[in-house]
């Protein structure tokens, strides 16, 4: 009996051993919980300011360049679009048909159009905001000599990003934006897209005209914030 009995007291003891771990480890997982909501709750509130940022910096850049260049646009063959991506689209002004060199009159236009354009993107309010300024090249899915649409992907890969590069060429060039060349150098760059980006018609068809195009593209240090925040969440 007395041998049973110690049994029992053992085992009583054992379970409450048991039960107490069990209890503390419960707590550091509620512990480890809360921290990690609160963790999250932090960054979600990040990521509210972050956007509230973002917005009223994209709203007020949008609407400067739309003050300075709006009587342009028109002339220009251009449009600027809220997420602050200029497109130019008058396929005739920009270059020759699977050709890389900048026509005469895109040329004109872009001395006119790049040097006002970095005056407001270097201004006070904006300049340490913007993290990237992209020329990007888009092509049509058009290639008269392709064996298919892997191969004509490939070569208008190769034209959009030599007609990138043409147009970064010509404006690192120009005289009026040299007191800007180091700002440019760490942002400015140039994106060759092939067809990827395709512009359609309204019944969904390609609009092969207006896919062949330049557009320059704003990224902001917002953005970047944003991807960094969601990157650690994950």
């Amino acid at each position: 009996m007395i041998l049973e009995s110690e049994l029992e007291q053992e085992n009583e003891e054992h379970w409450i051993a048991v039960s107490d771990l069990m209890s503390g480890l419960m707590i550091l997982f509620l512990l480890i919980s809360v921290m990690y909501l609160v963790i999250i709750e932090q960054k979600n509130q990040e990521i509210e300011r972050v956007v509230v940022l973002y917005e009223d910096l994209r709203e007020e850049l949008y609407a400067d360049l739309m003050a300075e260049f709006e009587q342009d646009l028109p002339r220009w063959g251009a449009q600027l679009d809220e997420d602050l991506r200029l497109r130019f689209t008058n396929t005739d002004l920009l270059f020759e048909l699977g050709e890389s060199t900048l026509q005469p009159d895109f040329a004109a236009i872009l001395a006119d159009f790049f040097p006002r354009y970095l005056a407001i993107l270097t201004s006070a309010q904006y300049r340490e905001e913007i993290q990237e300024v992209r020329i990007e090249g888009h092509t049509s899915s058009a290639w008269s000599r392709a064996e298919d649409s892997d191969d004509a992907y490939m070569l208008n890969m190769a034209l959009s990003q030599e007609r990138t590069r043409s147009t970064l060429g010509y404006i690192l060039n120009l005289a009026a934006v040299a007191y800007e060349k180091d700002w440019l150098r760490e942002r400015l760059t140039a994106n060759g897209l092939s067809s990827s980006q395709l512009i359609t018609a309204q019944d969904g068809s390609e609009d092969a005209d207006r896919s062949r195009r330049v557009e320059f593209v704003v990224v902001t240090d917002a953005e970047t914030r944003l991807s960094t925040i969601l990157e650690e969440i994950r």
